[in-house]
């Protein structure tokens, strides 16, 4: 038997030959330098798992989002900020039925849904979705067989005109000049919940909502539909039509859940974007550079000793007993500019489901946002500007009935309202130029 040492030497010259041997059949055989991989590393684009906004997943980029729905000319709004669209973005039933049966707003929330999804993912890799939302999907679908989709009871086919009575029950008017007095922004409501044009006068308005009553939306003339809003003219529209709203449908479902999952993100979402809009250019620095510190804080956290940790938590612990607003810097703003402000006073809006807010500038500016806007729709009021700084209930419906009365009185009736002249230039009533005329007066 051969010593071990001799077998390693064996061993080496035989793989020798063997390295030989192969450069000899491939004599042009060029093996890549150091310099040629580092190259070729440089030149590769680096995947990135969050954006600049995302601030390593705690906060959520819309922005492409935001510029789709204002430039969308079929189902966006041009004036609308970014701030705004993070309050209403969510709640998709403010987009008008007719603008979503499309392929522009399918591929909106579709590109939402896949965004939402792929950003829980890197947030929370240790949180199951495809539970929640496999779950959300089967709730779907048995829903859709059996109409019970919000907002969507006709499958999407457009026949059925009980989208109205939600807004006004047209069985309370027997003539289109009693349906005046519900209002103009009630009447255009109604119209745009199904589908039919929105302009035009009062008078005209209430025309076209009252042809609608005791009819299906397909025994309708095809001229009152806005663009988009017609129903299907055969059966292979339908079916087109049905795939693409319970696509839409089932899209809209499961933003819905995501967001519930993300909530306290998208909170925080709201508030950092209205923290920049409010910021200095050197307030916005000093912040990049406090996260990337304490970024840089915690991977370095477990190399030094547990006594500077302890200084950091005690310094970190902020002393609020009156439970001031915090400022930029973490902390809470001086008691002199808390008064100032009025954040000391509270204003309670019973629309709102007894909504607290803080400040004057506050209260008055909610009246135009959406948990306001949604509670007026509730009541079944318009949210116009006669109804400023009215939070209360019973004070909204007292207003309301008030103004319907008003507008009722001042509607022209005939028998009362129409003036008759004799040959000599004298004016009278209806009623008294009938009576003169038949005694032979005139």
């Amino acid at each position: 038997m051969a010593p071990a040492g001799d077998r390693v030497f064996s061993v080496f010259y035989e793989r020798l030959k063997e390295a030989r041997d192969y450069h000899r059949k491939h004599p042009g055989l060029e093996l890549p330098s150091v310099d040629q991989e580092e190259e070729a590393f440089l030149q590769t684009t680096p995947a990135v798992d969050f954006s600049g906004e995302e601030a390593n997943g705690r906060f959520l980029d819309l922005h492409i989002f935001h510029r789709t729905f204002t430039n969308s000319q079929k189902f966006g709004k041009k004036d609308v900020t970014y701030l705004d669209f993070l309050s209403t973005f969510s709640d998709l039933g403010l987009v008008p039925r007719h603008s979503k049966v499309n392929r522009e707003y399918k591929a909106y929330v579709e590109d939402l849904v896949a965004y939402l999804a792929e950003f829980h993912r890197k947030s929370q890799p240790l949180a199951g979705l495809s539970d929640p939302l496999a779950a959300a999907e089967k709730e779907f679908r048995g829903k859709w067989e059996s109409g019970e989709v919000v907002g969507w009871e006709d499958r999407g086919l457009g026949t059925s005109g009980d989208r109205t009575q939600a807004v006004v029950n047209l069985e309370d008017f027997e003539t289109a000049a009693d349906l005046e007095a519900v209002g103009a922004d009630k009447i255009k409501e109604a119209l745009v919940a199904l589908g039919l044009k929105a302009g035009g006068s009062l008078a005209q308005k209430a025309d076209r909502l009252m042809q609608t009553k005791g009819k299906s939306l397909g025994e309708l003339d095809r001229k009152l539909f806005a663009k988009g809003g017609k129903p299907a003219r055969d059966e292979q529209d339908a079916r087109r039509r049905q795939e693409l709203s319970e696509a839409v449908a089932l899209s809209e479902t499961k933003i819905g859940v995501l967001l519930g999952l993300m909530e306290s993100t998208l909170s925080d979402t709201r508030r950092q974007v209205e923290k920049k809009a409010t910021s200095t250019y050197e307030e916005l620095v000093a912040d990049m550079a406090e996260l990337e510190e304490q970024e840089g804080g915690g991977r370095a956290g477990d190399d030094g000793g547990g006594g500077a940790d302890d200084d950091e938590d005690e310094d970190d612990i902020v002393y609020n007993p009156k439970n001031l607003p915090l400022g930029f810097d973490g902390k809470p703003i001086p008691y002199w500019l808390y008064k100032l402000h009025g954040l000391n006073q509270e204003f309670k809006c019973e629309i709102c489901g007894n909504f607290s807010y803080w400040g004057r500038r506050a209260f008055e500016k909610h009246f135009k946002e959406a948990r306001h806007l949604h509670g007026m729709r509730c009541l079944g009021i318009p949210n116009t500007k006669e109804f400023g700084e009215v939070t209360k209930i019973d004070e909204a419906n007292a207003l309301w009935e008030a103004i319907k009365k008003k507008k009722q009185e001042s509607r022209f009736v005939q028998e009362e309202d129409e003036e008759f002249e004799d040959a000599q230039g004298n004016v009278y009533k209806r009623k008294n130029y009938l009576d003169l005329q038949r005694q032979g007066l005139l």
